[in-house]
């Protein structure tokens, strides 16, 4: 009776198996995810993963980290919070509030986020030249001195200012380009955003909604993390290496040290 109950299920699983397809990733593969998965200090770990970002043909955006990813590799999670905090007042980095989830952050290299503006400012030099310096005033003036991931209008209009003569359509230029987002709760207020990032929020979530019911439909609900990197996701252009620290960080996976490697399980409620 247990016999003729596995059999249909371990070729369902198979058959699942083969839906996630093995596939190689553009990301540098010097190291495997098992060999680096964690690190002494945040920055470390931003400057490995900004390394190993996945190579995007279709999408023109500057690597980018999430915070679920350093709470995966660096393991005392104060320790993350603290030294990232640090790096956000030095002008290292800017944390961005993402629309993925509550908790959700991106993390971007300073220097990553000011070629994201040229590009964008690039892309627009079509349009009416005479509104077009508010992205000079933006990199100059905004981004230089608010530091923190949100901003209220008058701030904002106060700050630009500081180039030129603000009109409506300036701002509405910045959220065009991706620069700003309103906040559902207070319309005066802005999220900071990192242009051309939406395509990637909408793989992000998929992504994560197709490994984990990869893993759960699995008979033990695990998978050997040699193994598992290798697979291919079919919903995301982001790698199985960026979705793995993502879940591990977050705490939807764990990995437990076995004999023959590492085992990335699905966490219990």
């Amino acid at each position: 009776m247990e016999r003729g109950k596995k059999r249909p299920r371990q070729e369902k699983e198979e058959a699942e198996e083969e839906e996630i397809e093995t596939g190689s990733s553009n990301a540098d593969r010097s190291l495997s995810l098992e060999e680096n998965l964690t690190f002494s200090d945040t920055l470390m770990a931003l400057r490995i993963m900004r390394a190993q970002f996945p190579h995007l043909d279709k999408v023109a955006i500057q690597p980018f980290v999430l915070q679920s990813q350093l709470y995966s590799s660096v393991k005392d999670r104060t320790q993350v919070d603290r030294e990232l905090e640090s790096l956000r007042r030095e002008k290292v980095l800017r944390i961005f509030k993402l629309s993925t989830g509550q908790d959700d952050h991106g993390i971007m290299f300073l220097d990553d986020y000011l070629k994201q503006i040229e590009r964008v400012f690039k892309r627009m030099e079509g349009k009416d030249r005479g509104d077009m310096e508010v992205f000079k005033w933006f990199t100059t003036h905004v981004v230089e001195s608010k530091l923190e991931p949100s901003i209220g209008h008058q701030e904002l209009c106060s700050l630009l200012s500081l180039g030129g003569q603000v009109k409506d359509r300036h701002v509405s230029l910045l959220i065009n380009a991706g620069l700003l987002t309103r906040q559902l709760i207070d319309p005066n207020m802005y999220w900071f955003a990192i242009p051309n990032i939406g395509s990637l929020l909408k793989g992000l979530t998929q992504g994560r909604k197709e490994l984990l019911s990869f893993l759960n439909r699995r008979k033990y609900k695990e998978m050997m993390l040699a193994t598992l990197e290798k697979k291919h996701l079919r919903l995301s252009s982001l790698d199985m290496r960026f979705h793995l620290r993502d879940l591990i960080g977050s705490g939807h996976l764990k990995t437990v040290h076995t004999p023959s490697g590492m085992v990335v399980r699905v966490s219990k409620d």
